[in-house]
């Protein structure tokens, strides 16, 4: 496979002409994705079309090994979970390609990294180990070769006075973290922030009760005196990420697609504007499935960007039942 040319993709016919290719590559060189092609009937020598392209159920990377490629892994990423449950393992045997999304996607979204000073407030995160966030979020601080960039753990009072010397200057910040403890800053301190992004990464990981994005983007919004409140999707079971720049209206690279499938028949689509399942097309992750049906309820907008609505619950998974192989 020519794995960079991914990253290069322009149009539409680039993007199919790549997915199909990838697909033809994943079900010949994985097990796991070629055995539920195989129960799903799929002949590869007959998909022309994205919508024909099988999508894995996420779950499967709590089982199995998802893995198209017979190097060993460079890392292993493990998604969080409460005690006792069982964590998605995603295992990455190449973490260049990893490296190349992440970085080609933020130029395309933000520019140039070394404009920035990352601040990352993500202790949850920084709490346990094999998280994909905290690879992305170290490796752009270094990249940012801003000497303020750097990760807070529950310094909240270390990053306020940061944040208040750094707006005497010029300097670009984005501040990036879980939703929790972005809440908690702004509940101790109140700003009005210039030249400033806002992202965050979603989730109270059990840490508080959760609450709908308009309102979570609210109180954000005006805690740390900005207009908007970014965002970003992404998961372990993924090398690539959407990014919203408010409203939570979220775009992927151009590597990466968004697909909504109706949720009482997960082979079917449903149409521009209607919620459904969330399927993911990665083109990055060629050595693991580019093709991920995720427990997301979302909607596709008429110009292409997509919305997350919220999750299945567990008596909304309808279609998975052969998580058995």
């Amino acid at each position: 496979m020519e794995q960079n040319a991914i990253f290069d993709i322009r149009t539409e016919n680039e993007f199919l002409i790549q997915a199909l290719r990838i697909f033809k590559f994943q079900y010949a060189n994985n097990s796991v994705y070629r055995t539920f092609c195989d129960h799903l009937h799929v002949d590869p020598n007959t998909v022309k079309s994205l919508e024909q392209i099988p999508f894995l159920p996420i779950e499967f990377f709590k089982s199995k090994s998802v893995v198209s490629s017979p190097k060993l892994e460079e890392i292993i990423f493990t998604s969080s979970g409460t005690t006792g449950s069982e964590t998605s393992k995603h295992f990455v045997t190449d973490l260049g390609l990893y490296k190349e999304s992440y970085l080609q996607a933020f130029k395309q979204f933000y520019g140039s990294i070394e404009d920035y000073c990352i601040l990352a407030l993500l202790p949850s995160y920084l709490e346990r180990t094999g998280s994909s966030l905290i690879y992305m979020v170290e490796d752009l601080i270094v990249k940012s070769n801003h000497p303020k960039s750097g990760f807070f753990l529950n310094e909240y009072e270390q990053l306020h006075q940061l944040l208040l010397e750094l707006q005497k200057t010029d300097t670009q910040i984005l501040i990036i973290g879980v939703s929790f403890a972005l809440l908690e800053f702004t509940e101790q301190y109140q700003l009005s922030l210039k030249n400033t992004i806002v992202m965050e990464t979603g989730g109270m990981k059990g840490r508080r009760k959760e609450i709908v994005r308009q309102e979570l983007h609210q109180l954000l919004s005006a805690g740390f005196g900005v207009n908007e409140i970014h965002s970003e999707y992404g998961m372990t079971e993924l090398l690539s990420q959407g990014y919203s720049k408010g409203n939570g209206i979220f775009d992927c690279p151009t590597w990466m697609q968004i697909l909504v499938r109706d949720t009482e028949d997960p082979l079917t689509y449903q149409k521009t504007g209607k919620t459904g399942g969330v399927n993911v097309i990665d083109l990055a992750n060629i050595n693991s499935c580019s093709f991920i049906a995720t427990q997301d309820l979302g909607k596709i907008n008429e110009d292409g960007t997509f919305e997350i609505i919220g999750r299945f619950d567990n008596s909304d998974i309808r279609g998975c039942n052969l998580m058995v192989l």
